[in-house]
């Protein structure tokens, strides 16, 4: 198994590990922990020091009248939304193509997915994600699979939010560098590249929470029409 060697740092590791991360952002991080080991053992680490510093909290006494006044207060807010957190799962020696929990998602069979043709060579599948799928002020997330054949890539871009890509199969290379199975690209609006598979042809799973935005001649056109 190839040991990855871009992961996603330690602020989203330690948003993931508090519950602090949208669905999307939630998915690609665990899936990227199921393929990575180094990244698996700190978040173990910073789950146990959360765990610690809750236990050493002293608590502080509460007036008896607070607990009936928030009971109150709730009966009058409406049920929120239950986004679920992809949690981590045990994997076999042998990591399959798609791991867990990305496999609860999508299932096993890439053939069996409606993939829709993005350009040649480029076709991507929108995982539904909770309440659907698409940027939510709620979610705030966009997660979809996207296949790449041998030197195609997305034009030159940059971002107005987060991208994050994480490989499946194959590899890409771009700006950051080159990226392979289990590589984690993190890129935001101070990044401008154009990603373009490599000679194997690349698979991997993308989380936005804003639309990319086009740079060049060629941005100019795409912008006001796509929202990729």
């Amino acid at each position: 198994m190839t040991v990855p060697t871009h992961h996603p740092g330690d602020t989203l590791l330690i948003d993931y590990a508090g519950g602090a991360l949208g669905e999307a952002a939630s998915l690609i991080v665990a899936t990227h922990l199921a393929l990575c080991p180094c990244c698996r053992l700190n978040v173990a680490e910073m789950e146990a020091v959360g765990g610690a510093l809750l236990e050493s909290i002293e608590p502080e006494e509460v007036d008896p009248a607070c607990l009936e006044t928030v009971l109150a207060r709730l009966d009058d807010l409406p049920p929120l939304p239950r986004v679920p957190r992809p949690k981590l799962v045990c994997q076999p020696a042998e990591v399959p193509l798609l791991p867990e929990p990305l496999r609860r998602y999508v299932g096993g069979d890439l053939s069996r997915l409606p993939w829709k043709r993005l350009m040649r060579g480029m076709d991507c599948y929108d995982i539904p994600l909770g309440s659907g799928s698409g940027y939510d002020s709620a979610r705030r997330g966009k997660a979809r699979l996207m296949r790449l054949a041998s030197g195609v890539g997305p034009p030159h871009h940059t971002h107005r939010g987060i991208e994050l890509t994480l490989v499946l199969d194959g590899g890409f290379t771009d700006d950051l560098g080159q990226f392979a199975r289990g590589d984690l690209s993190v890129a935001d609006d101070s990044v401008r590249h154009r990603p373009v598979a490599d000679e194997e042809g690349c698979l991997c799973l993308a989380v936005t929470d804003a639309p990319l935005r086009f740079t060049g001649a060629l941005g100019l056109i795409l912008n006001p029409f796509v929202k990729f």
